[in-house]
């Protein structure tokens, strides 16, 4: 699993990956959950990313195409070595066919960029307080635009994490369905250091973070020492999920060698 670690500025950078960040996420978070930073503070932000380092750009929730295609005009983004992900959330859209539209208008304006940025798709676990689709219809309209991922992530940032809208069992299954479908996987929202030994459960490609790895929480600062204690909470799940996996490998072959025997 990689670790994305949200910026505001471009100060804010270097502490991120001094702490073990994987993927940099420019996002302001004054304006929501998926605001934008201002061009300008991306263009700074994109400076001081690594060319070997994901990047990940917050459009925010757009309703209307005219929207998609104000969010992405005038982006200036440099070709890179590494991956770039444009996100996109759906608060106040309940139509999927509306949403799917976004999607394909989203997918169509960039794939004439050279830059080559690859569109996610933001499901919310709080989708009702969203005023949007469920999580799981997110995948495949996602699927169906030629959207490269899809991130699940909880709308309201009022302190109640993504394991408080799900359980577990429902991320594995949120997952696992985006997976067969080809997707990136990503989860997020408002997760602390102990909840990625549940999170870790659902195996996704990628894990997001802001409040937590912040002196002062959300609106704060990004910590070095925090992301640092992150990550490492991050890999210890990494390994529990890969010994629970060995074991019940085993188990199975066990039982297939009586079986057999």
């Amino acid at each position: 699993m990689q670790l994305l670690v949200s910026v505001r500025s471009a100060d804010e950078v270097e502490q991120a990956l001094a702490g073990g960040a994987d993927i940099i996420d420019a996002k302001e978070p004054d304006r929501g959950p998926l605001g934008a930073v201002d061009r300008d503070v991306l263009n700074r932000i994109l400076q001081r990313v690594p060319d070997d380092c994901g990047v990940s750009v917050a459009l925010g929730d757009v309703t209307r195409p005219e929207e998609v295609l104000a969010a992405v005009h005038g982006l200036e983004l440099p070709e890179r070595a590494s991956p770039m992900y444009l996100k996109l959330g759906f608060a106040g859209v309940q139509s999927p066919n509306q949403i799917r539209l976004l999607l394909e208008t989203a997918a169509s304006v960039t794939s004439a960029m050279a830059a080559s940025p690859r569109i996610v798709a933001v499901a919310y676990a709080d989708s009702e307080r969203a005023r949007t689709v469920p999580p799981a219809l997110i995948p495949p309209l996602a699927e169906a635009a030629d959207a490269a991922g899809v991130l699940l992530d909880t709308h309201g940032k009022d302190g109640r994490g993504l394991l408080e809208w799900l359980p577990s069992d429902a991320l594995v299954d949120w997952v696992a369905v985006a997976r067969q479908a080809g997707l990136l996987t990503a989860l997020a929202g408002s997760l602390r250091p102990r909840d990625l030994a549940l999170v870790g459960r659902a195996q996704p490609e990628v894990v997001g973070v802001r409040g937590a790895v912040c002196s002062g929480g959300r609106q704060g600062r990004v910590s070095e020492d925090r992301v640092r204690q992150f990550r490492l909470a991050l890999e210890w799940a990494v390994r529990e999920t890969r010994d629970i996996g060995a074991i019940s490998s085993g188990s199975t072959a066990a039982k297939s060698r009586k079986l057999k025997a």
